[in-house]
């Protein structure tokens, strides 16, 4: 799982936090230039000056909202992972359930159940496509010998696996020759 490649908790969160607000400036400086230059006045000038003026106050305080939701569904994140143990796709449904509860807290408990249900219901959807996305590309290469989550590309005899150079496809200069070779004297076997 790719999990496993990320950063250890305490540094997470900081990694977490950082993407997000980065991600909430970017796409939020899009969307505010765009609506900042419709919404100006006709002239060339008067949209590019709205434009640009929309995106200095807007997109820095997106990328704040988005900041604080990162860091506290990563901190929800690590507490799940240290309080049962294991990393897998409930913490992350979980983390999005309650970081949607605490952060409509201050509009009342209608509001916390209904941002709790969006919040786990969109970080099951993600979640269930990640896991559809990796066993559909696992699927590619149903015959692939795979060691420690890599694929194995020599045999034990010292030659190329088949699966490496299904993947290779010839286009390789060292495995042209040699994999006619040796799909020749596979299929002769």
């Amino acid at each position: 799982m790719e999990e496993y490649a990320r950063e250890p908790c305490p540094w997470r969160i900081v990694d977490d936090c950082g993407g997000a607000f980065t991600m909430g400036t970017i796409g939020g400086g899009i969307f505010q230039a765009i609506k900042g230059f419709r919404n100006s006045p006709v002239g060339v000038n008067h949209r590019l000056r709205g434009s640009l003026t929309a995106v200095r106050t807007r997109a820095p305080q997106l990328g704040g909202s988005f900041a604080v939701w990162g860091g506290l569904f990563s901190m929800i994140d690590c507490s799940m992972v240290q309080v049962r143990g294991k990393e897998d796709p409930w913490n992350s449904i979980t983390s999005g359930a309650l970081t949607g509860a605490i952060l409509a807290a201050r509009n009342g408990p209608v509001a916390m159940v209904g941002s709790a249900a969006m919040g786990g219901i969109l970080l099951a959807l993600i979640e269930g496509a990640g896991i559809l996305l990796t066993r559909f590309a696992s699927a590619q290469f149903p015959n692939a010998v795979r060691e420690e989550g890599s694929l194995q590309t020599w045999n034990n005899d010292g030659r190329q696996s088949p699966a490496f150079h299904r993947l290779c496809v010839g286009h390789c200069c060292s495995c042209r020759g040699q994999w006619e070779r040796q799909a020749d004297t596979l299929t002769d076997k």
